[in-house]
């Protein structure tokens, strides 16, 4: 008896022992790119007669327990180049391996497609992405320089601080903006062109991705013409004992604004937290046009204001856009929790600000053989967001394999101020937006083969909007009509579901559906003592439905085709609804109530063809048709088409269910890898569209001209040279848009002296090298024959000869 109890003593004890060991002994390896120092998901591990193997996590760990100390581990994925190490030199490297990428620019694993890590190649969509190195390389200035450099999206400027992204011939608020996945449109981004991309630092980010083509399913309203997902840097976290500390430091200067710039990072890492602090400040000064193009561009005289009196004086240097001059600082922290591997709760707090900076289209405007404003600048574009989420990798529960939850809160202010020329009175309309939300994304795999993405998404928005009239000379201010109804409310409720069913490596089928709900209220009372509108309030109630089903086939390692087909909405928001505002010389903006969603219905066919990676070309056409388009059109306002505004008669206009239009475009892309050192890499856009326009067809506003971009690039494991031309063609006056003609002065004047956008091109050369993974220097030379040009429908001329130079310190 004592001895069968001996024995069982001895059975328990070896058990004990066992799960002691491989519970307090668990070998988890962690793989890292090399130069980024980011985990790597989806790294496969395996011994030689590949008889045991493991994967990488969204964190890029696995465990070796299966695996013996003698054997080899071969570390594969498709991005990286293969190596293979004992168990024992893992150990010896403290379970931490970094991989070099193998191809250059190809990037498989894309995240805005479903809020979940998928390979790209399984998705329908164009998805075009944007690396940290590819944006450390550029060195854009703003972020809306950084999405240029996709080669896919043209940007407008109307100002130096702004930059207004057009998308397949789409803009500004049917186009959607997520930082970390939250989206950044609020109740009153506009049908005009928009600026707040610049609010997200460009040194902040970590990836970007752009949807090409509508991504209602998953964003919901405005995600028309595409989806700009901005990914930042995350918090890394330390897996050794000791703490995890790097960081960098970044100047730069442009000569053509005179930019300066400086910025610092700061990473801890602990085993299961980890802190990351940025700190962007950037002064801008005048902009400096080129040389060598239209006079109808150069900026011969200005207002300065002196002895409390309006005059126009001549400028001493026409090519320096004078006011264009202003600043702005960004603030990111960020906190990371992980309490195990397949669990994480991030925390991130942003806040940005500009100083006030001048709309310089608009002080452009003549009147009367002068100018007609005085001043007229946006006062500061203050973003401030607090975005907790909370991420489980993976779960037994019959439900989900990965869950994804995240609140958010933002706060948007802006406000715009302008005086007429020789006027006393300013008129002075400020803005403040707050923006609750919450996201649930869930994925469960099915089986092998099929796998389901579903969530829920709500969102809140409330607007403050006040109005005045300053009295310069006599320093009294009364109030004034508002832009938008004071105390108004948008709030959208939807779900969505899609499923993804890939039989086999060749063949992947995706489709999905979302149902949306939208509420908007405005009360116009307040406003109605200087409108005398017809009605005090204002309730839009509307749903929509909307869906996307496409396949990629890959019939070959050469070819792959890709189809899609999908419809799209957006919701009237408050902008649409309420708004007050001069939207063009001698026009007023007035409110609306009897609006509906407009409704986009489209279709993209591409094909992919990569010749063993030595040349790789990715082709794609489209087509949409907007229904219910919502868009300004003249109005009567209690009977009358004129009414009198900010001192002056204008016409009556408002935003209405009043258009359809049709776009449609090609796009082009190719890569040749002449060597490992040498590529090649261009990419062109044609575009083109009509809105119906009272039963004739006219050009659309945001169809941007045709352009591209050429790239050719050498590199080895320090050097970099990048030659490369950007080109526009041109639009013709008879290609203007109506509401572009009604804007002649900031076009240059063709042979009839009709207005028109003249086709332009750049020849640029940039270069970065790193001195012992320590000191990165870039230096570009941009616009190297000093073009003078104002990309369409801008409002500032671009830069000229542009120099620039920056260090970067990584530690």
């Amino acid at each position: 008896m004592k001895m069968c109890i001996k024995s069982k003593c001895n059975t328990i004890f070896s058990l004990a022992l066992f799960l002691f060991l491989q519970i307090g002994f668990s070998q988890t390896v962690t793989v890292f790119e090399g130069q980024t120092n980011e985990p790597i998901p989806g790294v496969t591990l395996y011994n030689f007669n590949k008889t045991k193997s493991v994967v990488t996590d969204l964190n890029g760990k696995a465990k070796l327990d299966s695996f013996n100390d003698s054997e080899t581990i071969y570390f594969q994925n498709l991005l990286y180049e293969k190596i293979q190490l004992k168990k024992s030199e893992i150990a010896q490297r403290n379970y931490i391996i970094y991989l070099r990428p193998k191809v250059e620019g190809l990037k498989q694993i894309v995240i805005s497609a479903s809020k979940f890590e998928q390979n790209k190649r399984d998705v329908p969509q164009t998805i075009k992405s944007i690396s940290a190195k590819e944006i450390a390389l550029a060195n854009p200035q703003t972020s809306a320089d950084l999405l240029e450099n996709t080669g896919n999206i043209f940007v407008q400027k109307s100002q130096l601080g702004g930059g207004s992204p057009m998308i397949r011939g789409f803009s500004t608020n049917r186009l959607l903006i997520t930082v970390d996945g939250v989206r950044m449109n609020n109740a009153i981004f506009r049908g005009g062109n928009l600026q707040n991309v610049i609010s997200i630092d460009p040194l902040s980010i970590k990836n970007t991705e752009v949807t090409l083509g509508a991504g209602s399913v998953v964003y919901g309203s405005d995600a028309i013409g595409g989806v700009m997902s901005f990914y930042t840097k995350k918090p890394q976290l330390s897996y050794k004992d000791d703490l995890y500390l790097n960081g960098s430091g970044l100047m730069r200067y442009a000569s053509a604004n005179r930019e300066k710039t400086g910025h610092f990072d700061l990473n801890l890492g602990y085993k299961k937290w980890a802190f990351l602090t940025n700190v962007s400040y950037t002064d801008f000064n005048d902009l400096r046009m080129g040389s060598h193009g239209p006079d109808d561009y150069l900026r011969t005289a200005y207002v300065v204001r002196e002895n409390g009196e309006d005059l126009i004086v001549a400028n001493s240097d026409d090519k320096l856009q004078t006011p264009t001059a202003y600043s702005q600082i960004n603030l990111m922290q960020k906190v990371r929790y992980e309490p195990s591997d397949n669990l994480n709760f991030d925390l991130g707090l942003y806040y940005t600000t500009t100083s006030d900076y001048p709309r310089y289209d608009r002080l452009l405007r003549p009147q009367d053989n002068m100018l007609r404003s005085a001043e007229w600048e946006y006062g500061p574009q203050e973003w401030f967001m607090g975005n907790f989420q909370v991420t489980k990798t993976s779960s037994s529960s019959n439900l989900y394999d990965k869950i994804h939850a995240a609140a958010a809160f933002q706060n948007f202010q802006e406000s715009r101020s302008d005086r007429d020329f020789q006027s006393p009175l300013r008129e002075v309309r400020a803005e403040n937006v707050d923006v609750i939300s919450f996201n649930l994304d869930l994925e469960k795999k099915l089986n092998p083969k099929t796998s389901i993405f579903y969530g829920l998404e709500y969102l809140y928005n409330t607007v403050g909007s006040e109005g005045k009239e300053e009295n310069i000379e006599t320093n009294t201010s009364i109030p004034n009509v508002t832009r938008y109804p004071n105390g108004a409310t948008w709030q959208s409720l939807a779900g969505y579901a899609s499923l993804k069913y890939k039989p086999n490596p060749k063949f992947v089928f995706q489709s999905g559906l979302r149902y949306n709900q939208v509420i908007a209220k405005a009360d116009f009372t307040e406003n109605n003592t200087f409108l005398n509108l017809p009605f005090n309030d204002a309730e839009i109630n509307t749903g929509a439905l909307t869906g996307t089903a496409g396949i990629t086939w890959s019939p070959s390692d050469i070819m792959q085709w890709k189809l899609n087909a999908s419809t799209a909405f957006r919701a009237p928001n408050i902008d649409d609804i309420g708004k007050v505002f001069d939207s063009e010389p001698g026009a007023v903006v007035v409110p609306n109530k009897d609006l509906k969603a407009e409704y986009a219905y489209g279709g993209e066919l591409g094909l992919k063809l990569n010749f063993n990676d030595k040349v790789i070309v990715d082709m794609a056409t489209y087509y949409t048709f907007l229904d219910n388009a919502l868009i300004r059109r003249d109005f009567e306002l209690n009977g009358q088409t004129e009414i009198i505004y900010d001192g002056e008669l204008s016409t009556v206009q408002a935003i209405q269910n009043a258009s359809k239009a049709w776009i449609y475009g090609f796009e082009a892309g190719v890569e040749i890898n002449f060597s490992k050192k040498l590529k090649l890499r261009s990419q062109y856009n044609i575009i083109g569209g009509t809105e119906d326009n009272d039963g004739l067809e006219v050009p659309i506003r945001h169809v941007a001209p045709n352009f591209g971009r050429t790239h050719f690039i050498w590199k080895n494991d320090k050097l970099l040279f990048d030659a490369f031309l950007v080109y526009n063609n041109e639009l013709s006056f008879n290609q203007l848009a109506p509401s572009e003609l009604s804007k002649d002065y900031l076009y240059a004047k063709d042979e009839n002296g009709n207005p028109y956008s003249p086709s332009w091109h750049t020849l640029n050369f940039r270069t970065q090298y790193n001195f012992k993974n320590k000191f990165t220097i870039t230096a570009s030379l941009e616009n190297i024959t000093d073009q003078r040009y104002r990309p369409y429908s801008s409002g500032i001329a671009a830069a000229g000869r542009n120099l620039i130079l920056a260090l970067k310190y990584s530690f």
